[in-house]
């Protein structure tokens, strides 16, 4: 049995199909027609446009609209005058067509690899899949046809880019299989668009799994099962069965209000990482954004964007989320999250760096430009826009972002937007209750908060196994946090994948959490577990818990709990 990440729920059924891609290989030489080189370069990217455009045609018909914007998202970046002129320098420093697109598209990718979140390694996922298909036109290699997959097939291959989604006929595709991605990344949410199930990184899949074998994809498990025995396909079909059953269930929690079992009110929010995505929050059934990452615009861009582009985009998000909550994050960018153009220096320790609202304070003209931008977008959308400032350590730094919000305020004659931090280190959550003096909500981020309070390095695999935010000292500053916003009177969410997990639910409902965000396709399940638990059932479950010593003993006694129905 193969081990992986369960993306995308299901049970699939077939038969191997693996993509092995033709490897790019040229021989880097020197240019002396410099001009020629250009037209070359340019012709090419003409070429990948028209079959572009034309994929994301086929995507909008074959998938949906939504994630058809991936594609169109290929086209904007190839067609911004920025990224040509790059490739254009390259070849008047006597480059060929080939190395000048790959260094560029190189630096790119690069760029947004080294980010800390899955969100944004996704678009490295993009520049990757534009670098790959322009060098195969500039080479003259075409690509694998997947229109002519057989039925009943698992596919299987190194990565799911949304240039294959847009090929491939879905209808003949019951399962996939990759070697890379994660929980956001394209291939999770195309195979979840496509309702296809799927496992990732699933080290050397395309080498072990062999063509025409029969295997199961265990989407719910993250497992791949080759060569089954009668009895394992008897025992999944229950499960995929069952899968299904649940999934139908689900649907009677659209357009419900988010109750726990005895009537408290709780919100599902969602995560988001730019304006579109608000539209399918809204169409998920999302009740808000717990969530908008700000820096997605900063990276698509070769310069600060200018105000008035940072305002189009927040009031284009709140007109999508159409008068609901849209909290959205100042620029956290810095350290790891790598901008050329900012000119952000190398760190040994980039977590505990130059980065977020340190680098903001430290840029006042800069931040305010963003600061400007949000309080005129909450003004014109009806005020339903909040301010929220990530890496917070210490009142100062609340105090000095409520001092620039109000000059502008009074500068603009416009109204004051709620301002609260996120509390993801563990000075803020120290000094919760003197921060919440200063804010109008807390929003925890339980994937830095674990990371800080564990002091393990959420990349470094030799310290994972610290790395858990089931471990009792990070749920014992989770409920530390929101006792302090309750005491205080303030509106306390949590926009970390924890805010998710099924297990912790009844924890967070007992702590008093009033807000989970969540990815979209997450709305409906967690608003259904919400439903499970009444507060004295939640408040039973936490108190066992937090008499506990151990991460694995939490986790097993949650497991429990929640098998219990």
């Amino acid at each position: 049995m193969l081990k992986g990440i369960a993306a995308s729920d299901g049970i699939g059924i077939g038969t191997v199909v693996t993509v092995k891609e033709t490897e790019i290989k040229y021989e880097p030489r020197a240019v002396e027609d410099k001009e020629a080189e250009k037209k070359r370069l340019k012709d090419a990217i003409a070429d990948f446009l028209t079959r572009t455009q034309a994929l994301a045609e086929q995507m909008e018909k074959s998938v949906n609209a939504k994630d058809a914007e991936i594609m169109y998202g290929h086209i904007a970046m190839m067609s911004d005058p920025f990224m040509g002129q790059q490739m254009e320098e390259q070849i008047d420093s006597g480059a060929c067509a080939e190395s000048a697109a790959e260094t560029v598209l190189n630096m790119f990718r690069d760029m947004f690899a080294a980010a800390d979140d899955e969100l944004t390694k996704q678009r490295a996922t993009d520049v990757e899949d534009i670098k790959t298909r322009l060098l195969k036109i500039l080479l003259g290699i075409e690509d694998t046809d997947l229109a002519s997959l057989p039925p009943d097939n698992i596919l299987v291959t190194r990565d799911l880019t949304p240039s294959m989604t847009a090929q491939m006929n879905h209808d003949s595709v019951v399962g996939i299989v990759t070697e890379s991605g994660g929980m956001t990344s394209h291939s999770a949410i195309l195979s979840r668009a496509l309702e296809i199930p799927a496992v990732l990184s699933v080290k050397d899949a395309v080498s072990i799994l062999e063509d025409g074998s029969r295997v199961i994809v265990d989407g719910l498990k993250g497992e791949v099962l080759e060569g089954p025995a009668e009895e394992d396909f008897a025992e999944y079909k229950k499960a995929e069965e069952k899968f299904l059953a649940e999934k139908e269930a689900l649907k009677a929690y659209i357009g419900r209000e988010t109750l726990t079992a005895d009537g408290i009110h709780k919100e599902v929010f969602c995560n988001i990482g730019n304006p579109d995505d608000a539209r399918t929050a809204r169409e998920r059934d999302g009740e808000g954004v717990g969530l908008f990452r700000t820096e997605f615009l900063f990276m698509d861009a070769d310069s600060i964007p200018s105000e008035e582009d940072q305002y189009k985009a927040y009031k284009k998000a709140c007109v999508n989320l159409q008068g609901k909550t849209v909290i959205i994050r100042t620029l956290d960018v810095g350290g790891d999250k790598e901008i050329s153009y900012m000119n952000i220096p190398k760190e040994e320790n980039p977590f505990l760096g130059y980065r977020a609202i340190r680098w903001c304070l430290d840029h006042p003209e800069e931040y305010e430009k963003q600061l400007r931008a949000l309080i005129r977008a909450n003004a014109d959308t009806g005020g339903n826009l909040w301010i929220m400032v990530p890496m917070v350590t210490s009142v100062a730094e609340i105090k000095a972002v409520r001092s620039l919000a109000k000059s502008i305020c009074d500068d603009l004659a416009l109204p004051m937007p709620k301002i609260g931090s996120m509390i993801e280190t563990p000075a803020a959550f120290i000094m919760a209750d003197k921060l919440a003096g200063y804010c109008d909500f807390f929003s925890i981020g339980t994937n830095d908060l674990t990371q800080y309070v564990m002091a393990s390095d959420r990349g470094n695999s030799k310290v994972a196994y610290l790395y858990n935010t089931y471990d009792p000292a990070v749920l014992r500053a989770i409920k530390g946090v929101i006792e302090a916003g309750k005491k205080a009177g303030i509106t306390v969410g949590m926009c970390g994948e924890a805010a998710a997990a099924p297990e912790l639910i009844p924890l967070l409902i007992s702590f008093g959490l009033d807000e989970f965000s969540v990815s979209p396709t997450s709305v409906l399940r967690t608003r259904a577990e919400i439903a499970r638990w009444t507060k004295d059932e939640a408040d039973r479950v936490a108190g066992a818990v937090m008499e506990l010593e151990t991460a694995e003993e939490v986790k097993e006694y949650l497991d429990r709990e929640l098998a219990r129905g």
